[in-house]
């Protein structure tokens, strides 16, 4: 595929892309573990931040990219030709980027640093400047600018380092920008200049502050600055800018040396360097350091570890090689170089997110930071894949946020766990949080083998709101903690088994007047928040179905495989598996409204602390009830037809109680999430699958931006969503919505419809690296607007789906109980010229390389598994479905270290 914007160079992932500054909205992630979370652009714009209360520079949004002219600025003042930034972002060469004047640049990057090439024009003087934040427990992000002279006549340079210090909360922006400068405390040392404010100024009380912000720099050789330039107003000087600063343009001499004390001003990460003269075809280097500390620098060790350009090289390789293991944990060889390498970046996007959760990155869902309930669940999914070894643990501690009413706790902690009592009093509930722990949980299962996760036992959350926020504990306290009591004053836990339990029975009987689940504050769309009383989610009303039948499976394994007879549940929530002590009718909306009401009663403030013990053949006979009894409701009520005779289910009615989808005055209303689900979870039979895919093709597939979320409604829809105040085909509001898109080719897939599902997925690939509409660095966006622009990069569930689809269905690589299941669903075309297709990937605490052959290069439909070789040996398989198993004891009797080779043989 032809890509007329960046290309990749060599095949690990890394690209080039030729003058990036003609493109707006373009920003590149730096990360490291310890929290150092910056956002670079093309002119070196962007934010270093290491929390909402702790920003470097200022914090950004999309458009400050263009806007501001703040950037990570280095200048060189040229003698006979005047000032020059390495990075463009100057007055005179924004000027000139528009006309024959324009000089030659680009930009290159990878695994994840970035690194900008810019050519001076009348002088020849060429500016090579790389950043990367070092994977070390230090908040710091690096700069290494080369500066050479690719003329003929010797030049005479003066360069200064300039980066602004914000040095505050994102909250002092604009409320408080003048005042809290008032608080800046500067000092300058040898190397550079430290910013201490006295106070932290923001919502949390004006404290004092210790955190210490700092820019630092040094010549290749290791010689410091020779004077500062440490308040903005001096450096821009009267009537100047930050992209056309008096000092620079005049190249003034400092007045400020080390170890001056300044105060009460906007800082400037100024540093000035001696005048040299660099010779045709020399080069000289200068290493700048962005430094976030939880107190005063420590000077010395901070020179000696990172400011000489040996140390920046070799913190640079160990950068390089540390992203490169981690994402060779996952990598896919097809038939198209190009596409594997682009998968390479969608592998990294789950992890970003679990850095930069959905803030601090210029677009943004979560300004103040943090990820929601949904995230702690769907990014988990591609981290069992990436970074395994803590997924446990994760699981685990992520239901110590779920209620004993069914839901669960909104505000995320920073910590593995940790969640916090509301401090908004927004009481709001999403209805389908209940639903994504079990889907993240089976896979865990699958993946290892470890039933006994499940009868682990776990606390429950607590804060003021119950009844499913219904209504208020007026009595409970933040004092309190926020752990479920029992009526003796002792933390309640039940186990995991139990947890997910009761997020799945209880939205079963907190059904609306179809009989469908109530919509509540919204479901997986935020958007959809306008129904809150009569609104209904058919859509996740499937996905509750399915994952009772799942639990049915469940359960029954737990038996077989554990020899798990029983559980315990608590005492209280007997009452909601009413099958097995006297059957209400499903039929009858009043009475599960009923039953749920003597359920919230009983566990309204504390529980008893007693447990029951139950039949686990019996419990599991229960949900399949259910779950059948959900399956058949939506096949008779909610299929339904357009007058032009396409078929699909109808996915929500609104807070007028109405049928949102079907024919409407102002066109064809339909919904892409409410045959996700139903697709997904089996409510669809085969032949209405194919019906659906027909009407999708029509009423929301688009061939400019792909698979619609919805067509338009025809205007704002208050007794539905948000939504619907957003200009039609952006965000929620009918855009290629990525994680639903791919969430239905996903679907696809398992229900065997391949074809089909590829398509999709391969739309998302080629809308992505459409540079032209795109404007989009390799990876996944949240969505593509009308225009194909890719919107809110990086920091998308969708990746945690692409990765997962492209492991487990498409190459058919999965756990079944710890054993590992193959059944691939790779088309013809997927394969190379030899037939082989291939994937590597972590199982069984190995590293395996599945290597598919069809030397026939048969179809999708046209092969099987005919037999498996490990390390050269034949090895004993089971079939299972269109696939095989292969038991985990071969896998685990190979050696630890290095690669295992899995040959597959396909044929007819």
């Amino acid at each position: 595929m032809r890509n007329r914007g960046w290309e990749f160079q060599g095949g690990h992932g890394e690209f080039r892309l030729k003058h990036p500054e003609r493109s707006s909205y373009l920003y590149f992630p730096l990360v490291n573990e310890a929290g150092m979370m910056s956002a670079i652009s093309p002119n070196l714009h962007g934010e270093i931040t290491s929390g909402h209360n702790t920003f470097l520079m200022e914090p950004i949004s999309v458009e400050d990219l263009h806007n501001s002219k703040a950037s990570r600025n280095f200048w060189v003042h040229v003698e006979g030709y005047g000032a020059w930034s390495v990075s463009g972002n100057s007055a005179k060469q924004n000027s000139e980027q528009f006309t024959t004047a324009e000089e030659n640049s680009f930009m290159e990057a990878g695994f994840l640093w970035h690194k900008l090439t810019r050519d001076h024009r009348e002088s020849s003087l060429r500016a090579e400047t790389i950043n990367f934040v070092p994977v070390t427990d230090d908040k710091i992000e690096l700069m290494k600018i080369t500066l050479t002279n690719n003329g003929n006549d010797e030049l005479h340079l003066t360069p200064t380092a300039a980066i602004p210090l914000y040095g505050r909360s994102a909250d002092d922006l604009r409320d408080h920008r003048h005042v809290t400068s008032l608080l800046h405390r500067v000092y300058t040392s040898e190397h550079g200049i430290e910013v201490q404010p006295a106070l932290s100024f923001d919502e949390r009380g004006h404290k004092a502050n210790k955190i210490t912000y700092s820019v630092l720099g040094a010549d290749a050789n290791g010689n410091a600055p020779i004077g500062f330039f440490p308040e903005t107003e001096e450096f821009i000087g009267e009537g100047g800018a930050l992209d056309w600063p008096e000092t620079v343009i005049a190249n003034a001499t400092p007045t400020i040396s080390a170890g001056v004390s300044l105060e009460g001003y906007e800082a400037m990460g100024a540093l000035r360097f001696e005048t040299i003269s660099l010779a045709s075809g020399e080069s000289i280097s200068y290493v700048v350091a962005m430094v976030i500390t939880d107190d005063r620098l420590d000077y010395t060790r901070y020179v000696q570890d990172y400011l000489s350009e040996a140390s920046f090289d070799a913190l640079l390789a160990q950068n390089q090689k540390y992203w490169s293991d981690k994402l060779n944990t996952v990598s896919f060889t097809s038939g198209d170089s190009e596409q594997d390498q682009w998968m390479k970046w969608v592998t990294l996007q789950p992890i970003l997110r679990r850095l930069y959760g959905n803030s601090f990155l210029p677009y943004h869902d979560y300004g103040r930071g943090g990820r929601g309930w949904r995230d702690l669940w769907q990014d988990c999914l591609a981290l069992m894949v990436m970074e395994p070894d803590e997924v446990r643990n994760l699981l685990f501690n992520n239901y110590a946020g779920v209620r004993i009413d069914g839901s669960n706790a909104t505000i995320i902690g920073t910590k593995p766990g940790e969640f916090i009592a509301d401090r908004n009093n927004i009481p709001r509930v999403w209805m389908d949080h209940g639903a994504w722990p079990l889907l993240t949980t089976l896979l865990y299962v699958h993946q290892s083998g470890d039933l006994d996760l499940l009868l682990q036992p776990q606390s429950y959350f607590r804060d003021t709101f119950i009844k499913r926020c219904k209504a208020r504990d007026l009595a409970w306290t933040l004092e309190q903690g926020n752990k479920l009591t029992t009526a003796k004053g002792e933390i309640y836990q039940g186990t995991i088994l139990e947890h997910i339990l009761l997020q799945n029975i209880v939205p079963f009987f907190n059904v609306g007047e179809h009989g469908n689940i109530k919509l509540e504050g919204a479901d997986w769309n935020d958007g959809l928040d306008l129904a809150p009383n009569r609104g209904e989610s058919v859509a996740f009303t499937a996905f509750y179905g399915s994952n009772l039948l799942e639990l049915f499976r469940l359960l029954m394994q737990l038996k077989e495989r554990a020899g798990q007879e029983t559980i315990e549940i608590a005492e209280e929530m007997v009452v909601l598996f009413d099958s097995m002590a006297g059957s209400i009718s499903y039929d009858s909306i009043s009475a599960k409204q009923q039953l749920l009401d003597q359920y919230y009663d009983n566990v309204a403030l504390t529980v008893s602390g007693r447990k029951a013990k139950l039949n686990i053949s019996d419990v599991a006979g229960d949900l399949k009830n259910k779950a059948l009894w959900i399956m058949e409701h939506l096949r008779e009520n909610e299929w339904i037809s357009s007058k032009e005779g396409y078929e699909w289910f109808n996915g929500y009615y609104n807070d007028d109680a109405e049928r949102v989808e079907g024919d409407y005055p102002t066109g064809v209303r339909m919904t892409l999430t409410g045959q996700v689900f139903t697709i997904m979870g089996g409510v669809a039979t085969d032949d209405q699958v194919g019906k659906i895919t027909s009407a999708v093709d029509r009423y929301l597939k688009d061939k400019k931006i792909g698979y619609r979320l919805n067509s338009s409604f025809g205007g704002i829809q208050q007794n539905l969503g948000r939504a619907f105040g957003f200009a039609f085909g952006h965000k929620e509001n009918g855009a290629m919505f990525s994680h639903m898109t791919v969430m239905y080719a996903n679907a696809l897939y398992k229900r065997g419809f391949v074809k089909e599902g590829y398509e999709v997925l391969d739309s998302i690939y080629r809308l992505s690296v459409d540079f032209d509409k795109s404007r989009m660095y390799p990876g996944v966006p949240e969505y593509i607007n009308e225009k194909g622009r890719g919107m809110y990069t990086y920091l998308t569930g969708s990746a945690s789906w692409i990765l997962l689809t492209q492991l487990t269905e498409m190459y058919g690589v999965k756990g079944y109980y710890g054993d590992l299941h193959l059944e691939p669903k790779l088309l013809k075309s997927q394969f190379d010229q030899q037939g082989i297709a291939s994937v590597e990937t972590l199982f069984a605490d190995r590293k395996l390389n599945i290597v598919y052959r069809n030397p026939q290069l048969a179809d999708y439909g046209q092969y099987q598994v005919k037999s498996v070789i490990v390390n050269g040996a034949a090895v004993t398989v089971k079939n299972e479905g269109n696939g095989v198993l292969l038991h985990r004891s071969v896998l685990e009797q190979l050696p630890a270290e290095g690669n295992a080779e899995l040959v597959v043989i396909l044929g007819s």
